[in-house]
């Protein structure tokens, strides 16, 4: 008697099975192929990143047992074949469900970099995107305070033996800071050998959805952080956050100039210049040139790229990184159009970067 198996119900049945290494189901990360459906024989081959993976039989027992549970007489074969090109059981990127990586970056501190990370992913989700928002700031993880997160704790969730931390979702973006796992007041002491291991635990052990767009939270500077991120993942290009004096100028140049590297190579997708000019609410027509004028058209010219847009000192910006409740969600339409403004530059010029370039590749940095 003919069984009539449904190729589309077994796809569905098959994306109950999670990824050990990216948590998402593996069809969506296609690591199913050759799906053959021949009287009562179900066949396919996974895809995975070494055949001695030790997960490879769970994997294979799952497939199993998820096809059984909506064909019970099936008689179920799961093929396996390594990863074209996977060595060492490694994949060429630990978030293939992730098309783009924005990294938010800066020379200096306290040029507003965490207020523009923030606001721009928030502001590619008021767009419509799909978007997670990642602190890398170790020692001063802000991205807690700005959304009013502090003191919640991520959730584990376990994968094939492997525990994955859940990002905290508020308003609608799953975030993840090492401010979630310290008290507010612990001071971070760390070498940095274990700070790039926090960083790959960000990427490899968290269990982030489907994303267009994972915005980077970068710390100042040019340490190890910065270079353990472009070893990890494939960041597509880089944001950079001046204000418009000289000294700031300078610090970002040396930041950008990271990214510009041969050996890294990282596009800079334009430049966001913060605290432009001061508007006090009541006149808001005014402009007062706090800290000078230029450093954001300066750098952008430096490197080729554009002005994102310009964001105001306005006390708004201020009270929804302290509130919890970040500007582009409040009322104040200055702060908000700026955001919103550099949120569809930064679109447009993701687009041009992916239809004029190569797709990115994990960086090899030899130390």
């Amino acid at each position: 008697m003919k069984n009539n198996f449904e190729k589309q119900q077994i796809i569905n049945a098959l994306r109950t099975v999670k990824d050990p290494e990216s948590g998402q189901d593996i069809i969506s990360v296609r690591m199913v192929e050759n799906l053959q459906v021949n009287g009562n024989d179900i066949s396919f081959t996974i895809i995975v990143p070494s055949v001695k993976s030790p997960v490879k039989n769970q994997l294979t027992f799952a497939c199993i047992a998820a096809v059984n549970e909506l064909y019970p007489e099936a008689e179920v074969h799961v093929h396996s074949k390594q990863k074209k090109g996977a060595q060492d059981d490694k994949r060429e990127s630990p978030m293939p469900h992730v098309k783009n990586i924005i990294a938010v970056a800066s020379g200096k501190g306290g040029v507003g970099k965490s207020t523009v990370a923030v606001n721009l992913a928030l502001s590619l989700k008021a767009m419509g995107a799909k978007v997670g928002l990642m602190d890398m700031d170790l020692y001063g993880p802000s991205v807690p305070t700005m959304l009013g997160l502090q003191g919640q704790r991520p959730r584990i969730q376990d994968i094939h033996g492997k525990p994955k931390m859940i990002p905290i979702d508020k308003h609608g973006i799953p975030t993840i800071s090492i401010g979630y796992m310290i008290e507010p007041e612990q001071a971070v002491v760390l070498r940095g050998p274990r700070l790039g291991g926090i960083v790959k635990q960000f990427f490899q052990e968290c269990l982030w959805p489907e994303l267009d767009f994972l915005v980077l939270d970068l710390p100042p500077g040019t340490g190890d952080i910065a270079l353990t991120l472009v070893q990890t993942v494939p960041v597509t290009g880089a944001v950079m956050v001046t204000t418009p004096q000289d000294v700031a100028y300078s610090d970002a140049l040396k930041g950008m100039n990271m990214f510009r590297l041969e050996n890294i190579n990282i596009p800079i997708l334009g430049v966001v210049e913060n605290m432009s000019w001061f508007t006090p609410e009541e006149l808001p027509d005014n402009k007062y040139y706090i800290f000078g004028k230029g450093g954001g058209k300066k750098l952008a010219k430096e490197a080729n790229t554009i002005l994102l847009g310009q964001i105001p000192i306005v006390q708004a910006v201020r009270e929804g990184g302290d509130s919890g409740k970040p500007v582009v969600l409040g009322e104040d339409s200055i702060a908000k159009d700026a955001f919103m403004s550099v949120a569809k530059n930064v679109l447009r010029q993701v687009s041009i970067r992916n239809e004029m370039l190569d797709a990115t590749k994990i960086v090899k940095v030899s130390s």
